[in-house]
C-alpha cells in the first residue's frame, strides 16, 4: 500500500546539475524520515542524504556541499538537488521512507524502484 515514486534522473555532463523528486504515499504524520540512497555499478547501496519530520538533515561526506535534500510536507514529496556532479556520482538513486509501526520500534523501511543518474561527457 505504501508507494514511493522517484523521478528526475538522466544523463548529465560533469559539473552539471539534476534535481530528483520522490512522491510518497500515506499520511505525512506516519512518516518518520525520508531519504536517498544510491547504488553504483558493481558496488553496494550507500546512504546519500535524509531529512526527518522535524526538518533536520544528514549527508554522506562524499556529497556534502554539493547535494541538498528538502521536503514539501503538503505534497508528501522529498527532493534531492545535485550540483557539481562528478562521474563517481553515477548510480541508481533510490528513495527511502521510514514509516512508524506499532510493532517495530525502528519503523519500517519502504523503497522506490530507483532512477538512473549518469554523469558522463
Amino acid at each position: 500500500q505504501v508507494q514511493l515514486v522517484e523521478s528526475g534522473g538522466g544523463l548529465v555532463q560533469p559539473g552539471g546539475s539534476l534535481r530528483l523528486s520522490c512522491a510518497a504515499s500515506g499520511s505525512i504524520y506516519s512518516i518518520n524520515a525520508l531519504g536517498w540512497y544510491r547504488q553504483a555499478p558493481g558496488k553496494q547501496r550507500e546512504f546519500v542524504a535524509r531529512i526527518t519530520g522535524g526538518g533536520s538533515t544528514n549527508y554522506a561526506d562524499s556529497v556534502k556541499g554539493r547535494f541538498t535534500i528538502s521536503r514539501n510536507n503538503a505534497k508528501n514529496t522529498v527532493y534531492l538537488q545535485m550540483n557539481s556532479l562528478k562521474p563517481e556520482d553515477t548510480a541508481v538513486y533510490y528513495c527511502n521512507g521510514n514509516y512508524y509501526d506499532d510493532y517495530k520500534p525502528d519503523g519500517v523501511d519502504y523503497w522506490g524502484k530507483g532512477t538512473l543518474v549518469t554523469v558522463s561527457s
